[in-house]
């Protein structure tokens, strides 16, 4: 009995880890970008796109102005009216009643699995679940206020908020359970709480979690202006005494989740870890959008307790900070009640670099913290002048950091949390704890040469993708290659437009691909385009020479090999020297025994040519053999076309 409750209660406080992130922020396409932003003191926010809405009809320096709203400024993304329909199987006419929203969710989620290093397609029929935060209805209503005779098939299934999350179960073919989710500015953190639950639970055994936000149309910026909420000016100035509004902004933010036994013992990446969390609310206040500093305490009490973790532990939070002057306030009398013991205690401010992403606000807030943890460096809150003069800063533990602060390891892991505090009042907040250190997976004996592919939807999209994966070769040339690998091989979809190359080191596979891109061919470098709706039967023969584990080692890198050479289509031949010739119908694929070699680096062009052939590659067995862990890497380059109704 004992064992059972002590097994229920590490169930109830099980750490969860972080193993992907995708985003799409302001100034930011994604994590790398996101950071370079954050570590430079970046202010993303720029005067509203002319495709979004009409800064000459909709805006008005004077505050009040009835119809108009009192700023020019917000925070955007690109891509507003372009998507990628074909690579997510969407056809033109549904791509176009389809909400940029759930648009942007496909794209960001491909992005955070592949940042996992998950193929897409490994997760059909998994107990994985999705947990969306949104709130925004600007497309719909667009669409709505068209001549009923134009209202098509696909109106609802695009743009009602439970398909936000639903779209993305159909898509991958999830079973756990899909959840789309509206509590305002704190959507995307209460979709991490619910994820957690999920988890610990074993509803989920994966988890992707996040929130997206859109400005379409101006009505609402014009109800927030009339509310005076936005900041005139177009700076969210967090904590500081000429604080005077938020600035509205858009995008979207994913984390892929998993129990952190379960990521540890699938030596994922992992990128931080959940510890735990809590969501309440305001109750009954003077007004439904005034926040409560009681609720607010509470709600970071119980996350702790949550987490098993002393509020003297927690060395950074990342506030809610909207820059609003009352907002502010309340929100540091709530923390001064929770950390009033502590030394000392750094508070962050992304939505100074960002503005306000309102529903995917709090994922974007998880990620900034993520990232700091990762690059022990917390970044500086921008329009920082003059801390709140209501505020006795002299006797409180915080520390606004008008520069980047350094935030290193030291022997107690550190922990920091987000909060999240909805216009609905519904409040949350999230411990965040660095991640373990990891044992190292490299193989004892580096390999000779490795195998790396590729592989895209279509020709433009390949040739992005070497593009891409060169100038991040040239960028990060610590990069080790037995990493590289691995992830490209294991963590990626494999399309039809196919490339690879064998290489002994990351130089060398640079160089290749620089060849590639300037129309050169390679030694040991191989492309071609397969159809993957008929994979050809391949067999493996060898000479009386070649001994039983080398033959044994190539048809365990293969998914289906046939034993029969009459039906095989492709002919795999290891040999002291070739017998074989290839004819149209059966193609031959040699591979010389080399003594000098292990059996494993003997195989490795063959494999790259059976790859290129569309024989299914055992890339477990591959990985085994060759080591290697998953990293960051460049992620699918989408090829858009403008679905719009105008």
């Amino acid at each position: 009995m004992r064992d059972k409750i002590d097994t229920l209660e590490k169930a109830k406080h099980e750490p969860i880890a972080i193993i992907g992130i995708g985003c799409r922020f302001p100034g930011a396409d994604n994590p790398e970008e996101f950071w370079q932003l954050l570590s430079q003191g970046g202010n993303a926010i720029t005067k509203v796109p002319e495709v979004h809405w009409d800064l000459k009809q909709y805006c008005s320096d004077a505050v009040n102005t009835p119809g108009k709203i009192c700023t020019a400024y917000g925070g955007f993304v690109p891509h507003l009216k372009e998507f990628d329909a074909a690579f997510f199987r969407i056809a033109p006419r549904e791509a176009i009643s389809l909400d940029p929203q759930q648009r942007l969710l496909l794209e960001v989620s491909w992005e955070a699995l592949e940042n996992a290093a998950i193929p897409a397609e490994e997760l059909k029929g998994t107990a994985t679940g999705v947990f969306i935060g949104i709130c925004g209805t600007d497309y719909w209503h667009q669409l709505l206020n068209r001549n009923p005779n134009q209202i098509d098939a696909y109106l609802t299934t695009g743009n009602t908020h439970s398909l936000a999350s639903g779209r993305l179960s159909h898509f991958y073919g999830l079973t756990a359970p899909s959840i789309s989710l509206d509590t305002a500015c704190s959507s995307s953190l209460v979709a991490v709480h619910l994820a957690i639950k999920s988890l610990r639970d074993r509803e989920s055994n994966l988890a992707i979690v996040g929130g997206v936000n859109r400005l379409i149309a101006p009505q609402v910026s014009i109800n927030f202006s009339q509310a005076k909420m936005l900041s005139p000016d177009g700076l969210c100035k967090t904590f500081d005494t000429s604080a005077n509004g938020f600035v509205r902004s858009e995008g979207c933010g994913i984390v892929i989740l998993k129990r952190l036994d379960d990521a540890i013992a699938d030596r994922d990446n992992i990128q931080a870890v959940l510890l735990g969390s809590a969501v309440n609310q305001d109750g009954r206040t003077s007004s439904i959008t005034t926040p409560n500093s009681l609720s607010q305490q509470a709600v970071i009490k119980q996350a702790l307790k949550n987490s098993k973790i002393k509020p003297s532990q927690v060395s950074y939070v990342e506030s809610h900070g909207t820059g609003t002057s009352l907002g502010d306030l309340i929100e540091i009398e709530a923390l001064s009640s929770v950390f009033a013991y502590n030394e000392q205690l750094i508070l962050g401010a992304v939505k100074t670099n960002i503005g306000h992403l309102e529903s995917a606000s709090g994922i974007a807030s998880s990620i900034k913290t993520v990232l700091s943890l990762q690059k022990s460096t917390i970044p500086a809150n921008l329009h920082l002048k003059q801390p709140h003069n209501q505020i006795d800063w002299q006797k409180s533990p915080f520390i606004l950091p008008k520069n980047n602060l350094s935030w290193e390891k030291k022997e107690q892991p550190r922990i920091a949390g987000v909060s999240a505090f909805g216009l609905s009042g519904t409040n949350a907040h999230v411990i965040i704890s660095e991640a373990p250190d990891m044992e190292d997976s490299h193989t004892v004996i580096r390999p000779d040469s490795n195998l790396f592919s590729l592989s895209a939807r279509n020709k433009p999209a390949l040739q992005q993708l070497v593009t891409n994966y060169t100038e991040y070769l040239e960028k990060n040339p610590h990069l080790n290659l037995e990493d590289i690998c691995l992830t490209v091989n294991i963590g990626r979809s494999h399309f039809n437009h196919r490339l690879a190359l064998t290489a002994s080191s990351t130089l060398e596979l640079q160089s290749k691909l620089r060849q590639f891109i300037n129309q050169k061919t390679p030694t040991e470098f191989w492309q071609g385009k397969v159809n993957l709706n008929s994979e050809p039967k391949v067999t493996v023969i060898n000479s009386p020479e070649v001994q039983k584990p080398l033959l044994d080692l190539a048809a365990s890198m293969l998914i289906n090999p046939v034993a029969d050479l009459d039906v095989a289509k492709i002919c795999w031949e290891i040999n002291d020297q070739s017998s074989l010739q290839s004819n149209e119908n059966q193609t031959v694929i040699f591979t010389k025994i080399n003594h000098e070699l292990d059996d494993w680096q003997l195989l490795t062009s063959g494999l790259a040519q059976l790859y290129i052939l569309g024989v299914a590659i055992n890339w477990q067995t591959v990985a085994k053999n060759f080591g290697g862990n998953r990293i960051t890497l460049p992620t699918y380059p989408f090829q858009r076309q403008t679905y719009w109704w105008d």
